[in-house]
C-alpha cells in the first residue's frame, strides 16, 4: 500500500452518541489521500461496532481497541505513533470538519515550508448542532522568530486558553521532535507552545472546524484538575495537581530541547519566567494548598 499524505488520528472513549457525524465528516473531504487510524481506549458502548463496521467499508480507516482505558494521553500519542503519513491531524470523536478543511491545510504546508501547523477558524456548537460562538482574537504566529511567536501565545493562555488549533494539520517531522501529549491537564496547551518554537502557525480565515460543547465533554465533565489528570492519566488518582508549576516546567523544558539556538534559548526562557510572574497569585495558592496536602 501506498503511503498517504495524511493520517489523521482518532482515540476514542464511548463516543456513539457523535461519533458518525465525525467519521463522516472525515469522510467526505475533497482531499482523499489520507490514512483514518481510531484507536478505541476500552469503550463499553457501541463504539467498537460503528468503528468497525466503517473499517470494513474504507479500507483508509485502521481500528484498533485497547483491552484497558489507558488514559487520554496515551491514546491520542497511540494514533500518532501509528501514523505514516507526511502530515497529522489529531480529531475527536464530537467533532466536524467542512469538507474543503484538509484540502485547504494541505496546500498552505505544501506552498509554504515556515509553516509547522495549520488550522482554521473554530466553530462552536451545542449538543444538537445548534451553532453557538466562534472564536476570534487568536495570536498572529504566522511570523518569524521563535521568541516573537512564544511570547504572544504565552499571553494568550494566561490564564489557560482554547487550544483548538492542536486539531489542525501538523508536520509529522516536527511532532516528532516534541513530548506530545503531557500526562497531566491542558498538556495540549504546551504541546501548542513547543510546536511553535519549531516554526510559523498559519490560521486559515474561514470556520472550516465545528467542536462540539456539550455535558460529556472532558472539561466539563471532569471540572477539577485531579479529576482531568485521572482522563489524561488512570494512574494520578488521589494525587495533587501543581498544574501552573507544572507548566512552567514543562514550558522551560521545551524551550530546553528545541532547536533554536543559545541566543533565542534565552530569550524564551525569559519569556516563560515572564509568564510565570503573571501567573505568580495561582502558583502562590497551589503551593500553599499542595503544602497543606502533605502535612
Amino acid at each position: 500500500m501506498s503511503i498517504p499524505t495524511v493520517s489523521i488520528g482518532l482515540p476514542v472513549y464511548n463516543g456513539e452518541n457523535y461519533l458518525k457525524w465525525a467519521v463522516d465528516s472525515i469522510l467526505n473531504q475533497t482531499y482523499r489521500d489520507f490514512e483514518l487510524i481510531i484507536s478505541d481506549n476500552a469503550s463499553t458502548d457501541k463504539t467498537m461496532e460503528l468503528c468497525g463496521a466503517y473499517a470494513k467499508e474504507d479500507s483508509r480507516i485502521s481500528y484498533y481497541r485497547n483491552e484497558n482505558n489507558l488514559g487520554a494521553s496515551w491514546n491520542f500519542n497511540r494514533v500518532f505513533h501509528l501514523s505514516k503519513g507526511k502530515y497529522f491531524q489529531w480529531a475527536c470523536h464530537d467533532d466536524m470538519l467542512e469538507p474543503t478543511l484538509l484540502e485547504r491545510c494541505v496546500d498552505v504546508l505544501d506552498r509554504i515550508p515556515e509553516v509547522v501547523l495549520c488550522y482554521t477558524k473554530t466553530t462552536f456548537i451545542d449538543q444538537e448542532g445548534k451553532p453557538l460562538w466562534s472564536v476570534i482574537g487568536r495570536p498572529d504566529l504566522h511570523i518569524k522568530g521563535p521568541h516573537r511567536r512564544l511570547r504572544p501565545f504565552l499571553k494568550y493562555h494566561y490564564p489557560p486558553n482554547e487550544c483548538s488549533p492542536v486539531l489542525g494539520l501538523f508536520r509529522s517531522d516536527v511532532l516528532k521532535k516534541t513530548a506530545l501529549i503531557g500526562k497531566y491537564p491542558a498538556s495540549d496547551m504546551i504541546l501548542l507552545g513547543e510546536v511553535a518554537l519549531h516554526g510559523e502557525f498559519y490560521e486559515i480565515p474561514e470556520c472550516l472546524f465545528v467542536r462540539r460543547d456539550h455535558p460529556l465533554k472532558s472539561t466539563k465533565a471532569f471540572p477539577t484538575m485531579e479529576e482531568r489528570a485521572v482522563w489524561f492519566d488512570p494512574s494520578q488518582k488521589g494525587k495533587t495537581q501543581w498544574a501552573t508549576w507544572r507548566w512552567f516546567l514543562e514550558w522551560l523544558k521545551s524551550v530546553i530541547r528545541s532547536p533554536i539556538g543559545v541566543g533565542e534559548g534565552l530569550i524564551c526562557l525569559m519569556e516563560v519566567w515572564e509568564w510565570a510572574v503573571w501567573n505568580r497569585r495561582n502558583m502562590a495558592r497551589e503551593f500553599k494548598h499542595g503544602f497543606k496536602t502533605l502535612l
